[in-house]
């Protein structure tokens, strides 16, 4: 296999299958009244999480029949996130298509997304103990991640300083909001395989470590775009304090300076925090996904799935780079 992207897809069209055969009991009669796009919404993606799931458990010997149902669920509770926080966001586009919000309504689209995140967790729970212990632990750990994220200024003005939007706030942030799922993701595919508690929490450790790469590449995007525009609004600057204060330490009294008003033209010290954050991310990103391949590196054989475990990091980041290139820079 090339790479992950490969192996991804291959796996889609299995994917897809599994997830729509769920999908359509769970939507009822709600399928024939949310609008094309929106089913073509809540049916895309390039299901990285779930082909990373099969990867584990293929790379431990397990057959695809007894990870699919797994992946299939990780894929749902991904699904459920997305529709929860273009909501909450007020992303009026996902995938160059309506946001089911935009849609069907924000009461809808939210119970939807529930209805989803319990669906998983019934699904995974009649599998097994642990995978329903494993699905509803990281359900829980998401939302409270979506709860913790800045949303307004005034609020998180007041949070850093008091001290209390330091350093640690983005590794919480990133842990929770993208880590967790792709750790779960992970670690499902080990218990697929039958893998024991201390090599499950070494493949945790692996997806927790890609995920965190992941949400730190897509804020790095997000600065890339405000260095090219050089404008940012004060909402659009909460989302990205807690990464300028995690890398760049000289940041706080700018940012507070920036929360304090709008900020039609960036000045010269933000667009410097900005260039000096870019470039301690970038390297971040490489140290994480070392990081991810060295905690696993006495167990990998020397095989085609051990090789390509070890390149699956860079691949899963030069895939989500491939796609935010095409989308801002078409």
């Amino acid at each position: 296999m090339a790479s992950f992207q490969d192996y991804a897809e291959s796996l889609k069209s299995s994917l897809d299958a599994g997830f729509s055969s769920l999908m359509a009991p769970l939507m009822g009669d709600m399928r024939g009244h949310i609008p094309g796009e929106g089913m073509e919404v809540l049916g895309g993606g390039k299901r990285i999480r779930g082909s990373l799931l099969c990867l584990v458990a293929s790379a431990l010997g397990c057959s695809l029949d007894k990870a699919l149902p797994r992946a299939i669920a990780v894929e749902l509770i991904q699904t459920a996130t997305l529709i929860h926080d273009d909501f909450v966001d007020q992303h009026k586009l996902r995938r160059n298509l309506p946001a089911v919000w935009t849609l069907e309504g924000a009461r809808k689209a939210v119970l939807l997304g529930d209805v989803i995140f319990a669906s998983a967790i019934q699904m995974m729970s009649e599998l097994g103990r642990d995978d329903g212990l494993i699905v509803s632990r990281v359900i829980a750990e998401i939302s409270r991640g979506a709860y913790r994220e800045p949303m307004d200024p005034s609020s998180l003005l007041e949070e850093i300083e008091r001290d209390k939007g330091g350093a640690s706030f983005y590794e919480k942030i990133i842990y929770l909001k993208t880590g967790v799922l792709f750790g779960a993701a992970c670690q499902l595919g080990a218990v697929a395989a039958g893998a024991g508690e201390k090599f499950r929490q070494a493949w945790r450790c692996y997806g927790l470590r890609i995920g965190e790469a992941y949400q730190i590449a897509d804020d790095l995007h997000e600065i890339e775009l405000y260095l090219l525009t050089r404008s940012m609004t004060k909402i659009e600057m909460t989302a990205l304090a807690p990464a300028l204060l995690f890398f760049v330490g000289e940041s706080k009294p700018h940012i507070i300076d920036a929360l304090r008003r709008e900020l039609p033209c960036l000045k010269e010290e933000i667009l410097n925090l900005l260039e000096g954050a870019a470039k301690v991310m970038k390297a971040e990103i490489e140290r994480r996904l070392q990081s991810a391949v060295a905690g696993l590196e006495e167990n990998l054989q020397a095989n085609e799935y051990g090789l390509l475990v070890r390149r699956t990091p860079w691949d899963i980041i030069r895939m989500f780079n491939d796609a935010r290139t095409a989308v801002s820079w078409p």
